[in-house]
């Protein structure tokens, strides 16, 4: 259907976007395709841009913002851009020449404005933004990978070059978005040359990675278009872990491989004019050197027989998550994990669940690469669900609005123009989002409300940021909403509110997650709650790759349900996805 991918063959540029909705194996494709382009002679640097990496898992070592060899492999050099080291430094850069000269109070406020999400995005741009226009660093290297973070965190950060290029240009107080973006015109040449790079076809290809699935490829066809638009046009289209035969008689094999055949024949039209390649779905963890070697090797474990006396009946399902939910009169509960994992799916099941227990719910998202609106299509709802999502764009004239209507008024021409500058930042809807997610916790009072969350890294940011986004809407509108005062003691009170970790039954995700919890405890905030999805353990397949994967499970069900948390659940592979509201009802059936 699609000749396969071998990074020998098809890359061409020194520069290469890895892009997708979360958990397409973004990462994994871009460690093989740094570790082949190495084997074969490259010098090759590979970047994560991710607020959420596993890089590290992946490799096994411990990686910081500078490049480290990776051992025993010849040519190939990664990184982590941590966002919160780099606004640390940030924050250093900027306050540092002030320590000693200007009141200790003055450093203070310096420091508060330089606290929030704003901060650790500039400051992760300007190391991105370097990497793409130094010459020296350049000069190192025949190919740099940027192993982007899922999709909606990614168009933003490319888009970032043209926003704040265009509003430096349009500024003419000198940029102030709450202190961050102080003294930044003297980087418009650089923004400019950023974009001048992402769109030339000589220097910068982007890989669209995606499963063969419909949501995928939905989000990688949304993910081409808009980055078409802003001039990124040098494309390729990738169709990982796609099953290249299956058994007949194992109704497992045959569901996956019709499921994934009849995604691909709803591909959209923009995606067929791409250059398309496909990767195998494999039997073993893509983890560890040599295991990456064999991805365009298309190599699989030989049959093995499974066994059936795996455990998997001692698990809890999904019934008993909802009826634990439904006893305990829970009224905020959130979906958090590793993009991909099933957050969307899981956090619907839960909500349509509660429904059927007899509860009023209101489900919604904050991923920016939301997926509720697929995942219910125009399907009849019942009457005591609603959904909404927090739609960024319409957060932030909202937020303008309200900001130019309770200040506006008192200012001078000079005054209002400065205010007007501050809000057209790129900085703004950060602010916008978090006062939004704040309103729709403050409606769990009424009814049980279900978040669906962003990806990891994006989450803790929006949790961390809740004390400084006070002070920053504080500042802009001259109070505090309730709903935001009252934010973080709601989230952590463990009578309220529940945390629900979604993973896979595989090394990144499990890991990652156990990450997520200790990060959520050092918050006061400790999940109860796992759920293991998509396992193929919990399936009868005899499938000789598909069996070689689900005995790959075994061990990471193991590290879940007996070390990392207080209650599990596991929910099969399934035949087929679950969209619409009845069937989501099968997610807490005693059959499944």
């Amino acid at each position: 259907m699609f000749q396969s991918f071998n990074p020998k063959n098809v890359v061409r540029t020194p520069f290469l976007f890895l892009t997708g909705k979360g958990g397409v194996g973004k990462t994994s494709t871009a460690c093989a395709t740094a570790l082949a382009l190495a084997d074969g002679g490259k010098r090759v640097l590979l970047i994560s841009t991710d607020p959420a990496s596993n890089l590290q898992d992946v490799f096994g070592i411990e990686l910081t913002n500078s490049p480290k060899a990776v051992p025993s492999v010849e040519n190939l050099f990664i990184s982590n851009l941590d966002p919160e080291a780099s606004a640390k430094a940030y924050r250093e850069k900027v306050v540092g020449p002030y320590r000693g000269i200007l009141p200790e109070s003055v450093v203070t406020t310096m420091e508060e404005q330089l606290s929030g999400a704003c901060t650790v995005e500039i400051a992760a741009f300007d190391e991105f933004t370097s990497l793409l226009t130094n010459t020296e660093i350049i000069s190192q290297y025949d190919h740099i990978i940027f192993d982007t973070a899922p999709t909606g965190h990614t168009l933003r950060l490319l888009q970032l070059p043209t926003a704040w290029n265009g509003f430096l240009e349009e500024s003419t107080h000198g940029a102030s978005c709450l202190g961050p973006l102080s003294g930044l015109a003297d980087k418009k040449n650089l923004y400019s040359e950023t974009v001048d790079v992402l769109s030339d076809p000589n220097k910068t290809t982007l890989i669209l990675v995606t499963r063969p699935d419909v949501s995928s490829l939905l989000e990688a066809d949304r993910a081409s278009k808009e980055l078409k638009e802003i001039g990124i046009k040098n494309q390729i289209l990738i169709v990982n872990g796609l099953l290249q035969n299956y058994m007949k008689e194992d109704e497992v094999s045959l569901a996956f491989y019709r499921r994934q055949r009849d995604a691909l024949k709803q591909l959209p039209d923009n995606l067929k004019q791409t250059v398309s390649y496909s990767l195998p779905f494999v039997s073993y963890s893509l983890t560890g050197v040599e295991n990456l070697r064999y991805l365009f090797k298309e190599y699989f474990i030989p049959i093995v027989d499974l066994n059936t006396d795996n455990k998997i009946s001692n698990l809890l399902r999904m019934n008993d998550v909802i009826n634990e939910f439904s006893a305990s009169n829970t009224r905020l509960i959130f979906t958090m994990g590793k993009g991909g994992v099933g957050k969307t799916t899981v956090a619907s099941a839960i909500a349509v669940g509660l429904v059927e227990k007899g509860h009023l719910v209101h489900l919604t998202t904050t991923d920016p690469a939301a997926h509720l609106q697929y995942q219910f299509q125009s399907n009849q709802l019942n009457p005591n669900l609603t959904i909404s999502s927090i739609n960024p764009k319409h957060e932030v004239e909202k937020y303008k609005a309200e900001v130019l209507a309770n200040t506006g008024t008192d200012l001078d021409e000079e005054g209002l123009a400065y205010l007007q500058e501050d809000l057209n930042s790129p900085c703004t809807e950060e602010i916008a989002v978090f006062r939004a997610f704040a309103e729709v916790v403050a409606k769990s009072e009424d009814e049980i409300v279900v978040i669906d969350t962003a990806p990891t890294g994006h989450t803790l940011l929006l949790l961390d940021a809740a004390q400084s986004y006070s002070k920053e809407i504080a500042r802009s509108t001259g109070v505090v909403p309730e709903c935001v005062t009252k934010l973080l003691p709601k989230i952590r009170n463990s009578k309220e509110t529940s945390v629900v970790i979604v993973t896979l039954a595989e090394a990144t995700p499990v890991l990652e997650a156990s990450r997520l919890q200790d990060d959520l405890r050092r918050a006061k905030i400790s999940p109860k709650w796992w759920v293991i999805n998509q396992s193929l353990l919990a399936t009868n397949t005899k499938d000789p790759v598909l069996s070689g994967k689900a005995i790959s499970e075994k061990e990471w069900i193991h590290e879940v349900n007996t070390n990392l948390a207080d209650k599990c659940a596991i929910i099969p592979r399934l035949s087929e996805e679950k969209v619409g509201y009845e069937k989501l009802k099968d997610y807490f059936n005693e059959s499944v």
